[in-house]
């Protein structure tokens, strides 16, 4: 019996170039690990590439990627924190000027002298 051949049952996709850059990047991705994926169903992958994969299913590497989502959620309430206390100064500032007017106090140039 004759063996068909792995192009048959796995014709080449072709799809349109991205547009902006980063859609890019991830299309040359998607490439590289299909590619990587073909080698490795076919014994055909690198030393390289094969341990690549291995670290990535390794508990250290799940360890990692939790480190850095917890990062990014630090980086993003600390962002929030800034943002919320830039905001508060500015209405502390709006009080203040508020009781300096209602004081009689206020800034002098908003007066007009006659």
């Amino acid at each position: 019996m004759a063996k068909s051949s792995t192009t048959a049952m796995n014709p080449v996709r072709k799809s349109r170039k991205a547009m902006d850059p980063d859609a890019r990047e991830q299309q040359m991705i998607a490439l590289a690990v299909d590619l990587a994926e073909k080698q490795l169903r076919e014994g055909t992958a690198s030393s390289q590439v094969i341990t690549h994969f291995l670290k990535l299913g390794t508990s250290r590497a799940e360890l990692e990627k939790e480190k850095l989502k917890k990062e990014n959620k630090m980086l993003e309430a600390k962002t929030d924190m800034y943002q919320s206390s830039k905001e508060s100064e500015k209405k502390y500032e709006e009080v203040l000027k508020a009781f300096r007017d209602y004081s009689g106090k206020g800034d002098e140039d908003e007066y007009d002298v006659y």
